[in-house]
């Protein structure tokens, strides 16, 4: 094992949906490793690991400080990102472009898909005896990495669900009647929990939360709702694009003849077919018979959510201090693996940085637990002192 820096390049990349928060990542890897001797230069992959491969690089070695803390309030993937999921062969190509360029420091933004592409590319290197340092760097709005209290970019996408829904909720309050949010949120609930961060009030919004943890029953669904809409006159409800049947198959998958990414995975969060329909079942399941149907709207929050300009000041400091924490631990020696964050107190809130194994995290989804969720459609008040801390002040509204 090589003790500290080892002589060589470095490249970092980005992966898979940009985040509020994605870029103060990677100024956190340059800034890192910009003091470390032993590295010629810092490249940056354009679009990834499909950059790499294509010797698409951009020399980022003497990116001034006043970039850095630019980037770090610039959202978006600002190397641009790929949705390209690398087998064996494809992770061959990549450790052929890191010899080529004389690259033994790789560092690679992203959930878990691109951890999975790290670890392979770590095997390849070390079955060719070539020292390679393979960091990944944890990255998603979906807040579903293993071994992680949360992930960077999560916090943001949060406190943009929870504004959004405080806002919907006046909305919903001023011309009353059923209004539904789709969030993001494929196989974990985490996103969508946090529509209950927007609660003030006894009688606020979101009434009702649906998170793919508890299997969606649409006859509970429009009983849920009615309840809500007899009680209130009006009911604001949070569902996740992923919610699932009993048998885990994906609502939303099942009413979107869509395309899919390189992952298989239908594109959920570029449509409003789940809202629309089930806005549509609502609407003529609670029409009395001779009666009005109810008013019933449906909005998908779309991909606005994971990248808003108003981030988390937790998430931005957070984001930059994974990023250098990575490049630290790379040029201390021999060692690999993935950055997770570890809260550490909870009033006031306090988290740390620590190495986990690639193979610790690569390609496993961290659910919500038993003790965040509340029946079949709300959260608990363990979710809201767990999440609260992570999405920085919000506003309070008057009511008359």
């Amino acid at each position: 094992m090589n003790e500290g820096p080892i002589q060589g390049n470095a490249v970092v990349g980005q992966s898979g949906g940009p985040t509020a928060v994605i870029n103060a990542s990677l100024a956190g890897v340059i800034e890192g490793l910009q003091n470390v001797g032993a590295i010629g230069k810092i490249l940056g992959m354009r679009h990834g690991v499909n950059g790499l491969t294509r010797d698409n690089l951009i020399d980022l070695s003497d990116t001034p400080a006043s970039m850095l803390d630019a980037l770090c309030r610039t959202p978006a993937a600002a190397l641009g990102s790929t949705r390209d999921k690398p087998d064996l062969a494809y992770c061959q190509r990549i450790f052929e472009a890191c010899r080529r360029h004389d690259i033994r420091y790789f560092f690679y933004i992203g959930g878990n898909d691109t951890s999975d592409a790290c670890r392979i590319v770590n095997e390849v290197s070390n079955e060719a005896g070539y020292e390679l340092r393979c960091f990944h760097i944890p990255k998603t709005v979906d807040n579903d990495l293993v071994m992680n209290d949360h992930t960077p970019g999560y916090p943001s996408a949060a406190r943009y669900v929870a504004k959004a829904c405080m806002a919907d909720s006046c909305d919903n309050a001023s011309l009353p009647g059923i209004k539904i949010d789709i969030i993001m949120g494929r196989h974990a609930g985490f996103l969508t929990a946090a529509s209950a961060l927007a609660r003030r009030d006894s009688d606020d919004g979101p009434h009702l939360i649906y998170v793919p943890e508890v299997p969606f029953d649409l006859e509970r669904f429009v009983d849920d709702v009615a309840k809500v809409y007899d009680s209130l006159g009006r009911c604001q409800v949070a569902v996740s694009e992923g919610i699932q049947d009993t048998s885990g198959q994906a609502i939303g998958a099942m009413l979107i003849q869509g395309e899919t990414d390189a992952h298989g995975n239908v594109q959920l969060s570029g449509s409003g077919a789940l809202g629309d329909q089930l806005a549509g079942i609502l609407k003529a399941k609670l029409t009395p018979a001779g009666g009005k149907p109810p008013r019933v709207r449906a909005d998908t929050l779309g991909y606005m959510q994971r990248c808003f300009p108003d981030p988390s000041p937790v998430d931005v400091s957070e984001a930059r201090g994974v990023g250098r924490f990575a490049a630290e631990v790379a040029a201390s020696g021999d060692v690999d693996g993935s950055i997770s964050i570890v809260r550490t107190n909870d009033e006031p809130y306090e988290a740390g940085f620590k190495r986990i194994e690639l193979s610790d995290v690569a390609a496993k989804t961290k659910h919500m637990p038993k003790e965040f969720i509340k029946g079949t459609n709300d959260v608990t008040d363990e979710f809201v002192e767990y999440a609260m801390p992570l999405v920085g002040e919000l506003p309070r509204f008057a009511k008359l």
